[in-house]
């Protein structure tokens, strides 16, 4: 039984994650990353992986498809970049947006007598891997000039989330810096995330899910009754989050 309010830290990270792009048909496809597996053997192993989607024309059903399938080579998917909301179900990954595009990655040649590299054989799939660097010279900002829905996932490490906009139920916005919301807050909404004690979160009309300042958090039960709906600003002091109305 608990004997006192204790209250939990979480924490962001930037992990190193490699980013396929299957292309149509996908059959083909799968032919061509299972020759990337022979040759490379142990390539996915424990490697996080985000499917890109962003120019494919998929429904759930085909999308789901595609995880499962993927799912039985050992590559395991941690999110989803591209997707429509009305793709996605709680049985999948979840969607992701944001991601920073870095050099490609360099795989191991094939022997020069493989069947592969015969003129009229599939190439290699294409892989190539994002990395978000966690600190910058100076602090940068992302503005997002339009509303963020249901399901997605908005993480920026490097600085300062403006939204133009409201943040649906059900979608995230997660900033090393502040976060600024020019309309309704109902999702999740988690600033500091890299251990920036000094930010804020800012919003027009708060109905938040959840907030979170350098890992410290407040469920929607945990918000003062008379901030529901209002203007509204809250800021990190003594391990607790404070917050009154923007006036």
């Amino acid at each position: 039984m608990l004997t006192e309010a204790r209250s939990i830290r979480i924490k962001g990270r930037s992990f190193l994650a490699v980013v396929l792009t299957p292309d149509l048909p996908f059959e083909d496809w799968l032919v061509r990353l299972d020759d990337l597996a022979a040759r490379s053997a142990g390539f996915f192993l424990g490697r996080p992986v985000v499917l890109d989607v962003s120019e494919l024309s998929l429904d759930r059903a085909a999308l789901k498809a595609m995880v499962a399938a993927l799912g039985e080579r050992g590559v395991r998917v941690m999110g989803i970049e591209g997707a429509r909301p009305s793709q996605l179900d709680a049985s999948m990954p979840p969607g992701m947006v944001g991601g920073r595009p870095a050099a490609d990655v360099e795989m191991p040649a094939a022997d020069a007598q493989t069947e592969t590299q015969k003129p009229g054989k599939a190439q290699p799939a294409e892989v190539r891997e994002v990395v978000a660097p966690v600190v910058r010279a100076a602090p940068s900002s992302l503005v997002l000039h339009e509303p963020v829905r249901s399901g997605q996932s908005i993480v920026f490490p490097e600085g300062d989330v403006t939204v133009i906009g409201s943040i649906a139920s059900g979608a995230e916005v997660i900033a090393g810096g502040s976060i600024h919301v020019y309309g309704a807050l109902r999702g999740r909404a988690l600033a500091g995330s890299i251990g920036n004690s000094a930010a804020r979160i800012f919003c027009r009309k708060l109905e938040a899910e959840l907030l979170a300042i350098d890992g410290i958090y407040k469920t929607a039960d945990d918000l003062p009754a008379e901030l529901r709906g209002q203007a509204a600003q809250l800021w990190l002091e003594n391990d607790a989050i404070m917050a009154s109305r923007l006036t």
